[in-house]
């Protein structure tokens, strides 16, 4: 554990994978055409702490959806990228725009699609429910599957890593 609140430590922006991450995976399509997702409350709350912390939070996700987008409006979260199958293309040029190297980022994911990125930064997390190849190449797990608290766990090792966990914390004690 001690070689991962190193890592987390030097974490300056965190990427979230949205479906399987932010979500259970479970797609549900409206006769309408419209897609909706569910989102963890607690995973946003840790999300807008994280952000209040200091550390960036971008999205990099396969699927394109209107309620992703929203969602992360309402969480403050500017940089989104959505629709993108091969995700390290927007993960070098963001890189690259905000001027933060491989070892500053964290990035947290499910699937494989989400292995190119992973395999160069300095905090690669799986989810609990991840599949194998992702888990074997992370260097940490979350106790939480995707959708259910893994993000919320995510933040808060970072800032626990950082020194801002409990400063966050007493804001509300």
């Amino acid at each position: 554990m001690h070689d991962i609140l190193e890592r987390a430590a030097r974490i300056k922006m965190v990427i979230f994978d949205v479906d399987g991450v932010l979500t259970d995976g479970g797609l549900f399509l409206g006769d309408d055409g419209l897609e909706y997702k569910a989102f963890n409350s607690k995973d946003g709350h840790g999300m807008k702490m994280l952000q209040e912390s200091g550390v960036i939070i971008a999205i990099i996700t396969g699927r394109s959806s209107q309620v992703v987008a929203m969602r992360m409006e309402s969480l403050g979260i500017q940089h989104v990228y959505q629709g993108l199958h091969d995700k390290l293309p927007a993960y070098l040029e963001l890189a690259a725009k905000l001027d933060i190297a491989d070892e500053e980022v964290a990035y947290v994911g499910d699937d494989v699609v989400d292995l190119p990125i992973m395999r160069r930064i300095g905090l690669a997390v799986a989810v609990q429910d991840a599949h194998d190849l992702v888990r074997q190449h992370a260097h940490w797990h979350t106790a939480a599957t995707g959708g259910r608290g893994a993000a919320r766990e995510v933040c808060e090792l970072i800032m626990q890593a950082q020194g801002t966990l409990q400063p966050m914390f007493d804001r509300y004690l």
